[in-house]
This record gives structure tokens, C-alpha cells and sequence, in this order.
């Protein structure tokens, strides 16, 4: 009992304590009698345009889907991806500007109609991921680029998380507000914000911080998934940071006084595991790999680095977290006499969510239904199913309750719509574009993304967004709503990026026809280039004197 009550009294002055969490959570998440409220989502003549207009247009936009699909680009270097993206907005009447925060592949369209009107943003991602190849449809492991090499064989990248169809619908529902606007005479401004590096955390982390995201009333995100769904509860705050450890080669046949960069990471990665009993709570989350570990046995590693992402209920949670695990490096580097270094790449807080906004989604999605799956989607997933070991229940053909979150926060994913969402009124939707029991980045999601399951979820995500959008047109009330909620959740709240001070985001030069053709030079005034090298100045370790020959 006494043991209870001090974990009670720990966690309630924990989160008084720390704003971000008291933000994110409200009475109303311990409601365990909670039913959605109906009739917010209303019909109306704008709606049912921009309704139309998806259906008049779907198989331009199941063709985006798939174009994107087919580049399989990785995040930084979205080139082919992001210029389809923006050449579809252009032809639904937006002004394109690239180069949005100084990124290559990031840009901003606009679409105005009249004045005084509401901004509403919407939010779109194009990069893939690496090793996740799969062919389209095939419900068993076959990568679509399988690349030789007799000692490290590997898989070329994949949309194994759905981000040709996150884009795509994203895109499809601001065109499609932007036709009602201008059939119906509605004031509004459209702004859509192609994001670069969404797997990394990067693009929308920094473009916050530089005030890409100012004067939104509103921004509509959504995300694929394995059921049809909304709510209010929270992601996690991360930090993702690189180690980098340098040390001195030599030959493997002669290893004394060598530096093994190598064992600085296996054994920063081996102690980093020790964190998990006493300095993870189960809101936490910690994960890693070695990305730079060595070529040859025979050449003592010189330089080595392993990336963690580090999560936790708030950015305050995260640092102490991460505090724990720089230690565990420098440690590392003590033990095998390297030096350390370490970057953050990205950094972003838990997402504010909004219960009015995703009321009001909700109610759309009701109205909508799910997804329109065929036999040949249901039949795919199945297969899918088949090979992972999964009950064969097909795809999640139905919208799902609306519940109150759970009370406890138990961790999971970060999203760098977070960062949107402390400034701007944010709800966020995921649409079954996975089969049910499977999970997101896994090559069995690639394999759906722009088959029969992706190709439906991108047009049903698609529809609840552009009808939640024109509700907040139509009913300007609900609006209100959404935007006193963000008021009272953010009151005595100052957000500040967690990116540390000095940050430059990484980037890849682009190729010179993406500069040219997107009117952009390089580099971008916010980075330095050409990066600063990183190069070993380490020493061969003593061994201590000659010892004297035995006689």
C-alpha cells in the first residue's frame, strides 16, 4: 500500500510539474463513460464539391500515389517525388515555392480565394525508407531491389510506411478545398506543406523553428495505418542523436595499439541496454544502430557511429534520458581510449492534441465510411497475413469508435507534426492502408502502399480531410471551438524548438537539373558547405615500455 501511494504521489507532482505533459492531458482522458458526439460534421454544398472532385479526380490521384511509389526516394533527397507532388498542386491552381527553411526537396503551396478567410494548412510527406523494397501487391517478402554484394547484401528502399499515399491525399484534399472555395464563394487561404525527411524528424522540427508555420488557424494531418481512426491522446517527445567515435586503424593480423572505433560502439550500445531496468520508465523508449561500423576485419575500424532515438512523454523527460546516454558514451570512449562526439540530428516534442478537432474529424469519418476495399485488397492482406504469421483477418473495413485516451501514457511513435501542433490547432487521422495485426515500416506495408489496400485508404483519407476542412469554412463556430481548446491547452505555455542552439539541418546537394528546374542555388544561406570534414587525429595506445628480454 505504502509502496502505491508513493508511485501516486510521484507521477501527479511529476506531471504538475512538467507543462508539456499537464498540456497534453485533461480530465477528460480518465472518462470512461465517453460517447463521440454526432452532428458536428454537417452536409453541405461545398462539401459535397470537394467530395466530388476526389471522385472526379481519383485516378489522377491513385496515379500520384503510385509515381511516387515507384521513385522510392529517401528522405533528403526526395528529387523526383517532391516535383510530382508540386506539379499536381500547380495544376490545381496553387502557387509553388521551393526550397522552403533552405531545404531542397521541402516546398509550400498556396491557393487564395477572397479575403478574410481562414488559413488552413495541410501536411505532406514523399520519403521512403531504406532496406524496405517490395514489389506492388505481392503478399510475400520480394524485394523490388535486391542489391548483391557477397558480403553485405541489402534491399533497396520502400514506401514502408505509406508516404506516397500520405502526400498524395493530402494534396488531393487541399485541391479539392481549394474547388469548393472557388464554386462556392468560401474566403479561405490554402497553404500545403511539402515536408522533406518525415522518417528522420527533421523537416517540419526546423521549419517550425524558422516560422514556416506561422498565421495557420488550422492544420490537417493524417497518417497511414492498419485501422480507420482518430483521437486525442499524444506521441512521444525524441531526440535522435549520433555518436560518432574515432580512433586509430591498424592491421587486424597485428591489432596491438590500435584503436577500435568499432568496440567503442558495441560496448556504448551494449551499457546503453543496462538504462532499460532502473532509467526507462514504460513512457520511454530507446533504440539504435550501429550505421558506420567498418568495412574489412583486417583494417581496425577507425571511425564508428551509432544512432539512437530517444523518447519519452515530454522534451524535459527526453533530455534526462538522453543525459544518461552520453554518459554511457563518454564512458565508451574512456574504456577503449577513442574519442566521442555526438550531433543531434532532430528533436521534437509530444504532440498538443486537440479532443474538438478530433470530434469533429470523427464525426466525418462516420459519415464517409471506411475505406471502399475490394476482394483483390482484403485477398492481398490476407496473403500478407499468411506470411507474417498473423491472423488472416484481411483490412480494417470499418471507422473506429471514438474513445478517450488512455489515462496512462505508455509511449510509442513521435511525429514532427508535434512541433505543428504546440503552434497551430493540429488533428491528426490514420487510414487502413495496412492489413490488421501488421505494423508500420515493415516491406509488407510497402507492398500495399499503392496496391489495392494504399489505393483505397489514399482516397477515403483524402475525403475526411477535405470535409473536415470545408466544415471549418462553412461553420465557423466549429473553428472557434478548436481554436479556444489550443487557447486553453497552451496558456502559460511558451513552446521552444529542442533543437540546441546553432543547429544546421543536414542536407545532400541536389543534382544541378532539380536546382534548376525548381529555381533554387545552392547552398541554402542557413547551412555551411561544404560540412566540415571528420577526420581521426588519434595516436597509436602504449603499451608501456619494452620489457627486458628473459635470460
Amino acid at each position: 500500500m505504502c509502496d502505491l501511494h508513493d508511485h501516486h504521489e510521484q507521477s501527479t507532482s511529476t506531471t504538475e510539474a512538467d507543462p508539456a505533459i499537464a498540456a497534453s492531458a485533461s480530465a477528460d482522458r480518465t472518462a470512461s463513460n465517453y460517447e463521440a458526439p454526432t452532428g458536428l460534421a454537417r452536409d453541405s454544398p461545398a462539401k459535397t464539391a470537394a467530395l466530388e472532385w476526389i471522385k472526379d479526380h481519383s485516378d489522377r490521384i491513385t496515379g500520384l500515389n503510385s509515381e511516387i511509389w515507384e521513385n522510392a526516394e529517401l528522405s533528403l533527397r526526395e528529387w523526383n517525388s517532391s516535383l510530382a507532388e508540386a506539379t499536381f498542386l500547380e495544376q490545381a491552381g496553387f502557387d509553388v515555392e521551393f526550397g522552403t527553411a533552405g531545404f531542397p526537396t521541402a516546398f509550400t503551396a498556396t491557393f487564395s480565394h477572397g479575403t478574410d478567410g481562414p488559413v488552413l494548412g495541410f501536411s505532406g510527406e514523399y520519403d521512403a525508407l531504406p532496406g524496405l523494397s517490395q514489389h506492388k501487391g505481392v503478399g510475400h517478402h520480394d524485394p523490388r531491389e535486391y542489391i548483391h554484394d557477397p558480403f553485405a547484401p541489402s534491399y533497396g528502399p520502400g514506401h514502408g510506411c505509406g508516404h506516397s499515399a500520405l502526400g498524395t491525399a493530402a494534396a488531393a484534399a487541399a485541391a479539392a478545398v481549394a474547388q469548393a472555395a472557388r464554386q462556392h464563394g468560401l474566403p479561405v487561404t490554402v497553404k500545403f506543406f511539402g515536408s522533406t525527411a518525415e522518417e528522420m524528424l527533421i523537416g517540419k522540427t526546423y521549419a517550425v523553428s524558422r516560422g514556416v508555420y506561422d498565421g495557420l488557424d488550422a492544420f490537417l494531418d493524417w497518417h497511414p495505418s492498419t485501422s480507420n481512426a482518430t483521437g486525442w491522446g499524444s506521441h512521444t517527445a525524441m531526440a535522435a542523436v549520433t555518436f560518432t567515435f574515432l580512433g586509430v586503424a591498424g592491421h587486424g593480423g597485428t591489432p596491438l595499439g590500435n584503436k577500435s572505433a568499432l568496440d567503442a560502439a558495441v560496448m556504448m550500445a551494449t551499457m546503453s541496454e543496462f538504462l532499460r531496468e532502473e532509467s526507462l520508465a514504460a513512457s520511454g523508449r530507446l533504440h539504435w544502430v550501429i550505421n558506420n561500423g567498418g568495412d574489412i576485419p583486417n583494417v581496425t575500424p577507425e571511425i564508428a557511429e551509432i544512432s539512437y532515438y530517444v523518447r519519452e512523454g515530454s522534451p524535459a523527460r527526453v533530455q534526462v534520458l538522453l543525459d544518461k546516454v552520453v554518459a554511457v558514451a563518454e564512458a565508451a570512449a574512456k574504456a577503449s581510449q577513442t574519442k566521442v562526439r555526438h550531433r543531434v540530428t532532430s528533436a521534437c516534442w509530444n504532440q498538443l492534441p486537440s479532443r474538438s478537432f478530433a470530434e469533429l474529424m470523427h464525426d466525418n469519418m462516420r459519415q464517409i465510411g471506411a475505406p471502399e476495399f475490394s476482394g483483390e485488397a482484403h485477398e492481398l492482406a490476407m496473403k500478407l497475413q499468411e506470411s507474417l504469421g498473423l491472423p488472416q483477418k484481411g483490412m480494417h473495413a470499418e471507422v473506429a469508435e471514438l474513445t478517450a485516451p488512455n489515462p496512462v501514457f505508455m509511449g510509442g511513435g513521435s511525429t514532427d507534426v508535434a512541433d505543428i501542433s504546440w503552434n497551430v490547432p493540429t488533428v491528426s487521422m490514420g487510414a487502413a492502408l495496412a492489413p490488421i495485426g501488421t505494423k508500420m515500416h515493415t516491406w509488407s506495408t510497402a507492398s500495399c502502399a499503392a496496391a489495392a489496400p494504399g489505393q483505397a485508404a489514399v482516397l477515403a483519407a483524402a475525403k475526411y480531410l477535405a470535409a473536415t476542412a470545408v466544415d471549418l469554412l462553412t461553420q465557423p463556430e466549429r473553428l472557434k471551438a478548436i481554436k479556444d481548446e489550443f487557447e486553453e491547452r497552451t496558456q502559460g505555455i511558451e513552446w521552444k524548438t529542442a533543437l540546441p542552439d546553432g543547429y544546421e539541418p543536414p542536407m545532400y546537394e541536389p543534382p544541378a537539373w532539380f536546382l534548376e528546374k525548381t529555381g533554387q542555388t545552392w547552398p541554402p544561406k542557413n547551412i555551411t558547405w561544404p560540412p566540415q570534414r571528420v577526420v581521426s587525429q588519434e595516436k597509436f595506445s602504449s603499451l608501456g615500455p619494452e620489457l627486458t628480454p628473459q635470460t
